[in-house]
């Protein structure tokens, strides 16, 4: 990330900072607290989500404050000097520990935990949120589309119908979920992604027919010239000019890379497009695809046997459609040395206390059986139960194990876990579905991974509830 878009410590919602004027002036601020990150559903009526954006939090974390014209502000909107005097100097000093980027998570388990003081670790709240949720929705859409397509390539064209700046982050994740590359060319020069793009239908209607306007951009990019066929009409002139074009550009010892189509039926197209070219002898340029592509539509073309080489996607992916939003939240579950929660009619909205991690357990073809929520000092469970069906319950006894909660943060310095690129945390992502049984994986009805609470826990927030509400 380029340090010109660090962000103010002001990039949060106003009552983290009258919660931290309250806490300041009641001397409260540095009590021990810790904050759990999960989620509860996941996006897209899907299996698992993969999680993304947390070496960006990382470094946005790292370097927060409040500068000059921030405390200006604060002031004008009547915060006590005595505070803003305080945030002159604040920098966040708590530890950052959980789940690491590129990782398969599920729903209810925590994926971070944040310990410090009570103020720092209130004060992180929105900006976690805004990042982590964000980019896991879309590096879990990117997911999904890679899925479809299987090796096929696949390229991020969806800038410009991203949500503002947001767009940066979402190519990022896009990598993440398995793209290959991203017409973004600011996310692709920040986070060393490969770009990718070719012409848009104004470029052809600039020249006064199609065949000149191949022919000029073949002359400027003859070795990387992939040529959009369908701005007047794909198979009767579109890729008959193509064709023409590349018989030019063999002559003078170039091949031409592809053609792409962005309209019409695309399975029927570019089955009559791969045709043509074939019977001209190009048998290796390759047929790239665009226009309201998402993993359906993707699956629905190879079902078809469209013969298409790469696909560009574009709004679908970018916006995370149809969902637009993982409900992730962070709630506090320690504070003053003592265990907290949230209760609720709603049971699935109670909250679990306590410092915790989390187990994953393996099956005998080490792919991932169950992940088990624990206390932080527990030692290996037995067992396990359902959050909120307590008739459900699994032996774990025997299961090979993984603790994947990691340090990503200490005393407010980002530990070497911190640092992968995007296409490291590809690879990463990549290697874990492996491990993620295809039932979980599947579109349709997707099987529910299986997510419990260790006993310890179990009686721990039974007992609090009980004795809140007595109290009540």
């Amino acid at each position: 990330m380029h340090k010109n878009r660090i962000l103010s410590a002001l990039y949060t919602d106003m009552y983290q900072l009258t919660m931290g004027q309250a806490y300041f002036l009641k001397n409260r601020h540095e009590q021990p607290a810790s904050f759990d990150y999960f989620f509860r559903k996941n996006p897209f009526k899907g299996g698992y989500v993969i999680f993304a954006g947390l070496n960006e939090l990382l470094e946005q974390i790292q370097s927060l404050h409040f500068g000059r014209e921030d405390i200006d502000y604060l002031h004008q909107q009547g915060f006590h000097s005595d505070y803003l005097e305080y945030l002159k100097s604040f920098s966040f000093r708590g530890n950052l520990s959980g789940m690491q980027e590129g990782e398969i998570v599920f729903p209810v388990a925590p994926i971070i935990r944040a310990d410090g003081g009570l103020h720092e670790v209130q004060l992180i709240e929105t900006l976690l949120l805004n990042v982590l949720n964000f980019q896991s929705l879309i590096a879990t859409k990117a997911s999904r589309i890679r899925y479809s397509a299987g090796d096929r390539i696949l390229t991020d064209f969806g800038l410009r119908r991203a949500q503002g700046l947001g767009g940066i982050q979402a190519s990022r994740a896009a990598i993440i979920g398995g793209f290959d590359s991203t017409s973004n060319m600011m996310a692709a020069r920040d986070h060393k992604i490969t770009p990718s793009g070719t012409m848009a239908h104004s470029f052809i209607e600039s020249y006064a027919n199609e065949l000149e306007a191949f022919r000029a951009y073949a002359s400027i990019f003859p070795n990387n010239c992939v040529l959009l066929a369908d701005t007047y009409n794909t198979l009767k002139s579109g890729v008959p000019n193509a064709i023409k074009v590349a018989r030019e550009l063999k002559e003078k010892g170039y091949v031409l890379k592809g053609i792409r189509l962005d309209s019409g039926d695309l399975a029927y197209i570019s089955k009559k497009a791969r045709s043509m070219l074939d019977e001209a002898g190009f048998h290796d340029v390759k047929i790239v695809v665009s226009n309201q592509l998402d993993e359906h539509v993707i699956k629905s073309l190879i079902d078809q046997q469209a013969p298409i080489d790469i696909f560009g996607v574009g709004t679908s992916m970018i916006i995370g459609r149809p969902d637009g939003a993982i409900d992730g939240v962070y709630k506090l579950a320690y504070a003053s040395k003592e265990p907290r929660l949230k209760i609720s009619e709603n049971l699935q909205k109670t909250t679990l206390p306590g410092k915790k991690k989390v187990i994953r357990f393996l099956d005998k073809h080490s792919c991932f059986y169950a992940d088990c929520i624990a206390l932080e000092d527990e030692k290996l469970p037995k067992q396990m139960t359902h959050p909120y069906q307590k008739e459900k319950s699994l032996n774990l006894e025997g299961k090979a194990h993984e603790e994947v909660f990691v340090k990503h943060m200490l005393e407010g310095k980002i530990t070497e876990n911190g640092e992968k690129s995007p296409v490291e945390l590809k690879e990463k992502a990549a290697m874990r579905l492996k491990q993620l049984p295809e039932e979980h994986k599947r579109f349709d009805f997707p099987h529910i991974y299986k997510v419990g609470v260790s006993d310890k826990l179990l009686s721990l927030r039974d007992n609090m509830v009980q004795k809140l509400q007595n109290y009540i």
